[in-house]
């Protein structure tokens, strides 16, 4: 079993995750095959290692002596992986396609710190996920970052990081917008086709508000950095101009107080952002170097 260190990544992020089906998310395999590899190192050491409860999961005794001598191996194989690195061909560019929310707003944060921990240049290739996906199938880039998951039986999908959406506007908005809000506000909408407005409609009818269709919408954007840009500059003596985007594209503007947000009543509007690559490449070094990477700044 050592020399499969597959089993002992699962083992570490189950318990990591303290969730057998988080587990497989992360890992982006089935969690028949998460629960598969559990069995075989129990039957392995003819010892139980886990106790799986309605919220998670427990170590045993034998469990936690197991993490304890995992941990030590994950830290052994990190560190050889860096010695391998250094060997090998550093005369290519590591070429990542994100969506546009991960490109402008997420990836250039740590982009030149990534650059030093893969010894490599980066190049970012900036669209909507859709197309992101066809690139890293059509192998025009290396990895893609994206908010949707497109299922692929050639793609492996990591769970990377939470974003939520939000209500914004120019002006002070209540913290828990009511439906009377909503309709009373000038609207920025996203296209229809847009993920982000899909979500937002799926908040509303959660919350029994009006559908977003029923709003004063004003004009349809495609680009989010337009839409932050046109509510930005919107007049403040009107009615409130909003929209809905990213929290992250707009921190550093609510911070200075240029901005302000809200959410639908008690709604949270998060989706998940994926680390996405081809199955080809599950074991080529410099792709575990990057997902590890991205997995711990999240």
């Amino acid at each position: 079993m050592l020399t499969d260190f597959a089993k002992i990544e699962t083992f570490l992020t189950v318990v990591r995750e303290k969730s057998f089906s988080k587990a497989s998310a992360k890992l982006g395999i089935s969690q028949p095959a998460v629960t598969q590899q559990m069995k075989y190192i129990e039957e392995y050491l003819d010892v139980q290692i886990v106790d799986r409860k309605k919220n998670g999961i427990r170590l045993t005794k034998e469990g936690q002596m197991l993490y304890s001598i995992a941990q030590k191996i994950e830290r052994c194989v990190t560190n050889a992986e860096k010695e391998l690195l250094k060997i090998m061909n550093k005369d290519v560019t590591f070429v990542f396609g994100a969506s546009f929310i991960i490109g402008n707003y997420i990836l250039p944060k740590f982009l030149n710190n990534l650059k030093e921990n893969i010894n490599n240049d980066v190049s970012i290739n900036v669209s909507v996920s859709h197309k992101a996906i066809e690139d890293l199938l059509d192998k025009k880039i290396d990895m893609a970052l994206v908010e949707n998951y497109i299922p692929d039986e050639n793609i492996i999908y990591r769970e990377w990081m939470e974003d939520e959406i939000v209500i914004f506007s120019n002006q002070p908005l209540p913290p828990k917008a009511k439906a009377k809000d909503l309709l009373s506000y000038k609207w920025v909408c996203r296209n229809p086709d847009s993920h982000t407005r899909l979500i937002f409609k799926e908040s509303l009818d959660k919350a029994n508000y009006p559908d977003c269709d029923t709003f004063n919408v004003t004009s349809e954007v495609t680009s989010a950095t337009t839409i932050v840009q046109t509510v930005l500059h919107s007049n403040k003596d009107e009615e409130p101009t909003v929209s809905v985007v990213s929290r992250k594209a707009i921190e550093s503007l609510l911070k200075a107080d240029a901005l302000y947000e809200s959410r639908v009543g008690n709604q949270k509007m998060v989706r998940k952002l994926y680390i996405a690559y081809r199955k080809d490449r599950k074991h080529d070094a410099f792709i575990e170097n990057v997902v590890d990477y991205l997995l711990k700044i999240k």
